[in-house]
């Protein structure tokens, strides 16, 4: 049973994916019967989902929510024990390399249990024409090889990785409008998943698109386009995601980690 007397447990979350907005939904009380996976531990908790700030309006998740950076690993460790958190969740995007690093040296530091949500990457499958690559400079590098209409789906960030590509012409989509550097020839569509196969095939015909570019983001919100590619016949150049931190336990739902947490919290509650 839970003790009145204690504080309850906090949890801080890394956000800004469907992941974590789902483990936020599930651990922060809702009302009898609400969707998502079963509250993870007996206790009371405290939810804080910490977003980067990038996108302009961001989907808020449920409970308490920080924006903006802890400073690297040192800022990340100190807010850990300032706000004295029992548990920390990276469900950050799986390309958040930086972040990821930084949280796992602020765990180990602060001595904060730490475990990662990533969702599965994508898999080829019959008829697909990939070329897997581990970086975007890589991917620019294949770009003229392939085509000379390309659909850029890596995000905005990213774009100065393309920027000499002169040569090429660029459908750019990303949530916010992109920043300079870029590439020359480039028009940009402002859109948010998830994505219908049927809206990604008119997208490919309206735009002539004969290569598309994208990180190994998985899920299904924005997996509609490789499916649309394989029935246009266009190759995809496909990015790896950069693995996990060595030593960091990995789950793939949230539910995976709502039961990691019980468990945590149970085997503190036993001692």
């Amino acid at each position: 049973m839970p003790d009145a007397a204690r504080p309850p447990r906090h949890v801080l979350i890394l956000g800004g994916t469907t992941e974590a907005r789902r483990l936020a939904a599930a651990l922060t009380p809702e009302p009898a019967g609400a969707p998502g996976p079963a509250p993870a531990p007996e206790c009371a908790l405290r939810v804080t989902t910490s977003l980067a700030g990038r996108v302009a309006a961001p989907r808020l998740p449920a409970g308490e929510v920080r924006i903006g950076g802890f400073g690297g690993p040192e800022g990340l460790a100190r807010w850990l024990r300032e706000h004295a958190v029992d548990a920390l969740i990276d469900a950050t995007h799986p390309f958040a390399d930086t972040i990821s690093h930084n949280a796992a040296l602020a765990a180990a530091t602060a001595h904060v249990p730490l475990l990662a949500v990533r969702r599965p990457g994508w898999v080829p499958g019959p008829g697909d024409a990939w070329h897997q690559v581990t970086s975007l400079d890589e991917a620019a590098a294949a770009l003229p090889a392939l085509g000379t209409r390309v659909f850029l789906t890596t995000g905005r960030m990213g774009l100065s990785h393309f920027a000499h590509l002169t040569g090429l012409w660029f459908l750019v989509r990303s949530v916010d409008a992109p920043e300079p550097p870029h590439p020359p020839r480039m028009e940009v569509l402002l859109d948010r998943g998830p994505f219908t196969v049927e809206g990604e095939r008119a997208l490919l015909r309206a735009h002539r698109i004969d290569v598309l570019v994208t990180k190994d983001s998985g899920a299904a919100a924005t997996a509609a386009k490789l499916t649309a590619a394989r029935e246009a016949g266009v190759p995809v150049v496909v990015v790896r995601r950069p693995p996990v931190p060595d030593g960091v336990p990995v789950v793939e739902e949230p539910e995976a980690a709502a039961e990691w947490l019980r468990g945590l919290f149970s085997a503190a509650d036993s001692h």
